[in-house]
Order: C-alpha cells, then structure tokens, then sequence
C-alpha cells in the first residue's frame, strides 16, 4: 500500500500541474484576445502572417492583390479612415499601370492582334509608367516594345525605360491635335510598323524570292499601338482587380473613393465596380492645376484659367504633376464619369507640401500623383465629417519622380513638425 500511495500522489501532482498549465495557457489567449490593437507588441507585429502568397508563373503574376493600408497621420488629423491602396508594390513596373499593361497585352493576344515571340512590337505615347510596365511584360511575353513620351517628364522614367530594353522617344510636348503629339506619334508609328510588315507578307506569298532588307523586315513582325487612353481593356483592368480587391478588403464597408486621372480608367473601373454594390460612396476625382477635367466634373465643360489662351506656361497641362490631369474627354473616362460624384482641385504646392507630410510624419516616399489624390482624400475627410472609410490610389513611388517634382520638394530635412494647415494653405511661395 505505500508504494501504491506515492503512485497516487506522484499522479495527482502531475495532473495539478498540467491544469494549471492549461489554465494559464487559456487565460493568457483570452487576455491576448482582449487585448486593443493599440497595445500590439513588437513579436506580435513581427509574427508571420498566415496564409503566404502562392508560387504564381512569372512576373505577371505579381501584379494586383496589393495591399489597402491606413495612413495614420491623415486618419489621426481628419478623424476619418483615410486608407491608400499601395499600387507601388505591383510585381512588374511598380505601378497601377501594370494592371492596365497587362490587360491591353492580354487582350490583344486574344484578338490575335500580338503574338509572342513573333517580332511584334507595342507601341505607346505616356507620361512613363504605362510605358515603364509595358515595357516590362514586353519582355517577360516575348515582344519589344517602343515607347513615346514627353520630353518633360522626369529623366529617370527615360533611363529606366532604356534599361528595360525599350526604344524611346522623348517628344517635345505638343496639344493631342497635333500629329506631333507624343500618343499620336506613337501610332502613327505603330501604322507604319503593321503596313511595312503587311506588305512584305504578301510580297512573300506572291512567291518572289525575298531580298535580306525584306527578310529582315518580316522578321520585325507588326506594330501594336497599346492605345490607353481610348483602349476599354484600361478600365476593365481596374473593373476586374482594383475594385474587387478594395470591395473585399473593405468588407463592403467605405464612403468616398478619391483617384485622379490621366487615362481616366482607374476611376472609371473602381467607380463602375463599386457603385451597383454601394449605391451611396462618393466618387471623387482628384485633380491638378491646369487640368480641365475638374471643371468638367463640377460644371460640365472643359476649361481651366491656367490654359486660356496667353498664360499657359507649357502647350499642355499646366502642372509639375506627372501622370494625371488632362483636357480632354478620353474614352476610358467617359466610361465612368457619370459616376463622378465631386471633384478636388489641387496646386502644385499643396502637391509638394502634401508629399513632404507624408515622409516627415508617415514615412511614406510617393510620386506626384499619389500626393494629388492623399490631399483629395483630405478635403474629402474634412467634408464628410469625422467617422467615415476613404479611400485612395498610391499610384507610384517617389523614386521615378526624383528630378522634377521631388527636386522642387526639397529635402525633408531632420526635426520638422509640420502641421496640416499648412499642407492645406500651401502656396507657390513655399517652394521658390
């Protein structure tokens, strides 16, 4: 019997023991459950996140399922949820403009307007990242790509497309009716391209004997003019990924949507998706100086001060914002712009003043656009009221932005507390 009664005792021991394990283990999980988010540890923050992406074939599939992230600066001064969808991290040329280059590749494909590895070439007229991801997918999809832009836009989105392998034309700006226009120029030479090619085929099928210019030229296969601003394959790239992806990471839960526009198919595809489904979000439209489309939105016609005739700086949009504002009515914009509900004029300088903010208090390096549309977002904060879901396009980062619009920024410099007034009464005088 004694020994029998230390095997009880020894049991009974090891049994208290692995209760009170198990109750302190539930008690720890209920209390970390309860636990705010503001009071988030370092090794919670630093644990891996379940669920890690699937191996995906090549580098187009690195492109959509970006992240929707709170810009906590702007969320604390508004009292709103300010939230940016980081298009900068697209798997391809780092922009939103990898959906839109995709999509068009991929429609073209399917029309049998490209076929890889054929010698066909994509031409387009941009002001650099729909370039920049075309002439990414171009080589990863067999193709070459030429590619037409201002010669006023920053130097590096040029360099860059160089290193990818792109022809370039840096073409002095020019009004689109202008057959020097950069977009014009860019299909004429894609035409050129496709009838050159045309014409050797069928000097081929008559039978004659080719020549080694003839046969060269075969082998350069067509011309494909990518056309984004009148190309329906812009918008439904945004109808089809953008907007599905905020709908989700929303849980259907938002009031404002705010992007700019240069093509005008990220709004319109967001807006066309997210209207039957939230009959009451506003849809606004982020706009810079010297574009006309904000006067097109709020009045219905096309004009703005900065281009009346004798005060225009430049031939065509008045702004060191590069990649939105425009003074026509593109294709892809008329395909949502009766779902525009308002619209945000924005200066230069609330621009430059707006992307300084977002570094000095966020950490966030952007492009002019994104900057455009964070200061939409908070005029659209400040109008709706404290407690309401915004959200924004993060087009680009700030890195092919670095010559022009981020020269004229300066430096952030150390110890800086900037408040928001004076992002919101930013004028050209700041940044002399």
């Amino acid at each position: 019997m004694p020994d029998q009664s230390a095997i009880y005792i020894g049991t009974a021991f090891i049994a208290g023991v692995g209760l009170a394990l198990v109750c302190k283990e539930v008690l720890s999980s209920q209390h970390s459950q309860e636990k705010p988010p503001s009071q988030e540890t370092a090794s919670d923050a630093l644990r891996a996140r379940p669920g890690p992406p699937a191996i995906v074939q090549g580098i187009e599939g690195c492109i959509g399922n970006t992240p929707l992230f709170r810009i906590k600066s702007l969320s604390d001064a508004t009292g709103c949820e300010i939230l940016g969808k980081a298009e900068f991290l697209n798997g391809a040329g780092q922009s939103s403009k990898d959906r839109v280059a995709l999509s068009m590749i991929e429609m073209a494909e399917e029309h049998d307007i490209l076929t890889p590895y054929s010698g066909d070439t994509i031409y387009e007229g941009t002001s650099g990242s729909t370039g920049i991801s075309l002439a990414t997918l171009a080589r990863a999809k067999g193709y070459l790509a030429h590619i037409c832009l201002p010669s006023d836009q920053a130097i590096e989105k040029s360099n860059l497309l160089l290193k990818l392998g792109a022809i370039v034309d840096r073409v002095p700006p020019a009004p689109i009716v202008e057959k020097d226009n950069f977009v014009n120029r860019a299909r004429a030479l894609a035409q050129a391209h496709t009838a050159s090619s045309k014409t050797v085929n069928l000097t081929a099928e008559e039978g004659d004997q080719p020549e080694q210019e003839t046969l060269d030229r075969m082998v350069r296969g067509r011309g494909f003019f990518a056309d984004q601003f009148e190309n329906d394959a812009n918008w439904r790239a945004h109808y089809q990924g953008t907007g599905p992806e905020i709908f989700a990471q929303c849980e259907g839960k938002m009031d404002a949507f705010i992007a700019g526009a240069g093509t005008g198919g990220t709004i319109s595809g967001v807006a066309r998706y997210l209207k039957p489904l939230l009959p009451n979000i506003t849809i606004v439209l982020a706009d810079p100086q010297g574009s006309g489309l904000y006067n097109r939105v709020r009045y219905g016609v096309m004009f703005d001060l900065k281009e009346r005739e004798g005060t225009r700086r430049r031939r065509q949009v008045d702004t060191i914002v590069e990649g939105i504002g425009i003074n026509r009515v593109t294709a892809n914009f008329e395909a949502g712009k009766e779902l525009v509900d308002d619209a945000v004029r924005v200066t230069d300088a609330q621009a430059l003043a707006m992307a300084r903010w977002l570094v000095e208090k966020d950490g966030i390096f952007l492009g002019s656009s994104s900057a455009v549309n964070c200061f939409a977002a908070v005029k659209t904060a400040m109008k709706m009221g404290p407690g309401h879901r915004i959200v924004t396009v993060l087009s680009d980062s700030g890195s092919r932005h670095l010559s022009r619009f981020w020269a004229k920024a300066g430096d952030v410099g150390g110890a800086v507390d900037t408040k928001l007034e004076d992002v919101l009464n930013a004028c050209d005088e700041d940044f002399q």
